[in-house]
């Protein structure tokens, strides 16, 4: 009887050890709640992991000045434009600001910012420089949503898995 129960159920374990595994590709699952999605700057090819359509529809926009726009809901809205970036400008100009009146920095590192700002509310907001090949990125969020800091730590998140598809243009 027990070995009729293991013949039985050997099949059966090996069954469910082989489901769920698959991943699409895509759609890869390396960051949950989160989607693959392609783009092409000045040539480059490009992926870049998104919040995936439970956040919201996702919305794509070149713009005229180079950069690529990727907003998901009111939480992720993101800029990606070619450029060496500068960290150093980047302080000055968050210190500098009048408006947007400069509180702490979250963190401060070689190629990333993060910071707390406020106008009437607190607010976070990031700046990174990504160089996923030859080529670097300058990510950051868009001005006039206001984030919270892990809204804005998800966005640097997402950033860093900026990818380049191939190394040569296109």
């Amino acid at each position: 009887m027990k070995k009729i129960l293991l013949l039985l159920a050997t099949p059966a374990v090996l069954l469910l050890a082989s489901c769920g595994g698959s991943k699409t590709e895509g759609t890869t699952s390396a960051m949950p709640g989160m989607m693959e999605v392609q783009l092409k700057i000045n040539g480059n090819a490009l992926s870049i992991m998104v919040p995936d359509s439970t956040v919201g529809k996702m919305e794509m926009v070149e713009q005229s000045w180079g950069a690529t726009e990727i907003k998901v809901g009111k939480d992720f809205q993101i800029s990606i434009e070619e450029g060496d970036g500068d960290i150093a400008l980047t302080k000055s100009d968050i210190a500098g600001n009048d408006v947007n009146k400069f509180k702490r920095f979250i963190k401060d590192e070689p190629t990333l910012l993060i910071w707390e700002s406020e106008i009437t509310a607190p607010e976070c907001h990031f700046y990174t420089i990504i160089k996923p090949a030859t080529v670097s990125y300058v990510i950051q969020d868009i001005k006039g949503e206001m984030f919270g800091e892990k809204a804005a730590q998800k966005m640097v998140d997402a950033a860093k898995s900026l990818k380049a598809k191939d190394a040569a243009k296109v």
